[in-house]
């Protein structure tokens, strides 16, 4: 059994990404202290805890626990080792699209998730983690991720004001708190800005990874989203333009390609 799990479940836009990145890349240097199970682990697992997100349905919710099950059932023993599973999407499919407003799914997702935990390793602490962002800031990442991946026509204030529930993290940490049996921790990508690994350090902590070990890990290079305001503009007018999918697919892909080269 590992000493202790963290699950790193989101948030969406708020350097998850980049401890994902930061994780995979030192791999092999944090091995003899922390396993890890990223997003490319657990592709079917991800499928379902979007799916719950959407359908709020019993079946789905049962599939996630048993994917979530057999994820844990594969993993070695790891009696000296803690154990950090990281996706956003545990958290469920990011609100801002059609009538999926917020993250209200992820109290239920995460009391799934802790049950099991505490099922399969009755004598292993776990905690709950989430990087999150200010309001203002997450949905204007959002918005430009929905108009960059999606058909999103709305305009920002529009969209701001239909999805603002989506960012009041504050309220879904509370009623994550309330739903779990174990300690659930957060902390802000501003909050991390001044840290040399950013919004790892704080999943490091929760690992009691120790100063002459953390002092070796690469820091990597910071994921971040073209802001040209007039690449998302382009964008904008684009989805709004090309009614066919690959038409609108093909036209947003060379602007940004001409955005990339200025």
């Amino acid at each position: 059994m590992p000493k202790r799990v963290v699950i790193h479940a989101g948030f969406h836009k708020a350097g998850t990404t980049s401890v994902q990145q930061t994780l995979r890349a030192n791999r092999k240097l944090l091995m003899p202290a922390v396993a890890m199970r990223l997003k490319g682990q657990m592709t079917k697992l991800m499928h379902a805890t979007r799916g719950y997100s959407a359908r709020r349905d019993a079946l789905t919710l049962a599939k996630v626990k048993h994917r979530f099950d057999v994820l844990l059932d594969r993993m070695p023993p790891m009696p000296h080792r803690y154990l950090v599973i990281s996706a956003e999407e545990l958290s469920g499919q990011m609100p801002g699209r059609g009538d999926l407003m917020d993250y209200s799914a992820t109290p239920i997702l995460m009391d799934a998730l802790s049950r099991k935990i505490t099922e399969l390793f009755p004598k292993t602490e776990h905690v709950i983690y989430f990087s999150t962002r200010r309001p203002e800031a997450w949905l204007k990442s959002a918005y430009w991720e929905h108009v960059a991946s999606s058909g999103m026509t709305l305009d920002f204030d529009e969209f701001a004001t239909k999805y603002s529930a989506a960012a009041n993290f504050d309220q879904i940490i509370a009623q994550t708190k309330d739903a779990v049996p174990c300690p659930v921790h957060h902390t802000t990508l501003e909050d991390c800005a001044d840290l040399r690994l950013g919004p790892t350090d704080p999943v490091l902590d929760l690992c009691d990874v120790p100063d002459d070990l953390r002092a070796q890990i690469v820091p990597q290079a910071k994921v971040s989203t073209p802001d040209s305001d007039a690449v998302l503009l382009a964008l904008l007018e684009a989805n709004r333009a090309y009614a066919d999918s690959d038409t609108r697919k093909a036209a947003k892909q060379e602007i940004l390609a001409q955005g990339a080269q200025k």
